[in-house]
């Protein structure tokens, strides 16, 4: 990615953050009532996950699971009991992802690119496929439209975790690889009507 494509990415990123914090935060403050009522405990939920340059950073989305003994996967399966009625709302129309403009304009994600992994996965890549820490991560990006039914799909396996370590992982990376390689900023904007429609 050059200079110039970097601070298109960017500048679109800090612009479209601020616009979209102005102008969906009644809706934000509608889902975090949802989410405190549904779960009862604070309607935000912060996670370490991985950044640029494998640096962690406090993820923030609406919190849409409740806390379950003896349940302490990070991978979410549609059918998952921590879900609450309220969660499956924010959850299905993405109202639980708006928070993540806080992280964009912030600097540490942007709106297109890999999505933010919990520790374990990016964190752990080696050779080429360390790239992908080159740049920001993404509220979406072609992996995550491709897996938009990622929840339903490991929902079927036996062992989701299994699943999503051995398969859905590894072409997530083979994704992101590719969109790096051939990155444009028109496609970035591609990838942001995709996720709308």
């Amino acid at each position: 990615m050059t200079l110039y494509q970097k601070f298109c990415k960017r500048t679109f990123d800090i612009l479209f953050s601020f616009l979209g914090l102005v102008l969906f935060s009644p809706l934000m403050a509608v889902g975090y009532l949802i989410a405190a009522w549904s779960t009862k405990q604070g309607g935000f939920f912060k996670q370490a996950r991985v950044g640029r340059g494998g640096k962690l950073f406090q993820v923030i989305k609406l919190r849409t699971m409740k806390n379950i003994p003896g349940i302490d996967t990070t991978v979410t399966t549609k059918k998952d009991p921590r879900i609450t009625k309220g969660g499956t709302f924010l959850r299905r129309f993405k109202i639980d992802e708006l928070p993540q403009l806080r992280n964009v304009l912030k600097g540490e994600m942007s709106f297109v690119g890999p999505r933010p992994d919990v520790p374990g996965f990016a964190d752990k890549l080696v050779g080429e496929d360390r790239m992908i820490l080159s740049l920001r991560p993404g509220i979406t990006g072609p992996a995550t439209i491709k897996y938009k039914n990622e929840e339903e799909i490991l929902a079927g396996q036996q062992d989701p975790d299994a699943f999503n370590r051995d398969v859905i992982w590894p072409d997530k990376v083979k994704i992101n690889r590719e969109y790096i390689e051939n990155y444009s900023f028109f496609r970035d904007i591609y990838y942001i009507f995709r996720t709308f429609l």
